[in-house]
């Protein structure tokens, strides 16, 4: 029986907050109707306020109270995770209000929208790319801001990403044996990336793929391709002599060198018996 009861209580307590909004809705008082939205703003009742400021929007233009409301409206499409939209208000303010206190936030604002839309490491990263761009003149504009700290840290989460789709292109490349283009990808994202953690593993992968392609290529290529993976596994050597991979990349460097030798033993050979 407590149970109906509750059930029956919060049914009333949402009708009657529905049927509170119908009239809101309803009313021609706009200045009534603005301290609603203020009100459910603040209240955290988003939705609400959206749908009211968005009303209100053109009335206000042009008048005092047009300040707060489109700030407030940006931010209430933001609280309701509509970051394009609300990317694109923030953006409108700053045009409008552009020496105004709020200025500087909602810059940032406009900036971490963008952050807030980039995808998995998976998919495209257009969104990653602009929010490291506006995050980037944020800092460069505002050096003394209280935001440059958190700012930073999402251009290195943002970097991070890329590296890591990056990284994923590489690894598919390699999947699917096409070793040529793996090792050349491998190498990009180590130029692009020349202080990441996994530098060595990018190499090392480099060396794998080249020497992987080297031993499919037809004979006549074999000799090239194994002496480009000597030189990709000499430069591990020098770039990462403390590395853990590094027995690893010698090994490869070894089976080149011999390799090599067969090569150039058999051609030797051919030219003797003709």
């Amino acid at each position: 029986m407590l149970r109906y009861s509750l059930i029956f209580l919060s049914s009333l307590v949402i009708f009657s907050s529905c049927s509170k909004f119908s009239k809101v809705l309803k009313s021609k008082d706009f200045e009534y109707k603005l301290k609603m939205a203020n009100t459910y703003y603040e209240g955290k009742d988003y939705r609400k306020s959206q749908i009211l400021y968005e009303e209100l929007f053109p009335v206000f233009k042009g008048t005092p109270q047009f300040d707060d409301l489109y700030y407030r409206y940006a931010y209430a499409q933001y609280y309701l995770r509509d970051y394009i939209t609300a990317e694109s208000l923030f953006k409108g303010y700053l045009e409008v209000f552009s020496n105004n206190a709020r200025a500087e936030e909602v810059e940032y604002m406009q900036a971490f929208c963008f952050y807030k839309q980039s995808p998995k490491a998976e998919l495209e990263q257009s969104n990653t790319i602009r929010a490291i761009g506006m995050l980037q003149i944020f800092i460069n504009t505002h050096p003394e801001s209280a935001k440059i700290k958190e700012a930073e840290a999402l251009v290195l989460k943002c970097q991070a990403k890329l590296e890591v789709k990056e990284a994923l292109s590489a690894q598919l490349y390699y999947n699917v044996s096409q070793y040529k283009a793996a090792a050349l990808t491998y190498t990009t994202l180590l130029n692009n990336y020349p202080d990441s953690k996994k530098g060595d593993e990018y190499k090392l992968m480099a060396v794998r793929a080249y020497f992987k392609y080297a031993a499919m290529s037809i004979p006549e290529k074999q000799a090239e391709r194994y002496q480009k993976v000597i030189v990709e596994a000499e430069d591990f050597q020098d770039r990462f002599p403390e590395s853990k991979l590094m027995k690893e990349a010698e090994r490869y460097l070894t089976l080149s060198k011999n390799n090599l030798k067969s090569l150039n033993h058999e051609q030797t050979t051919q030219t003797g018996r003709k």
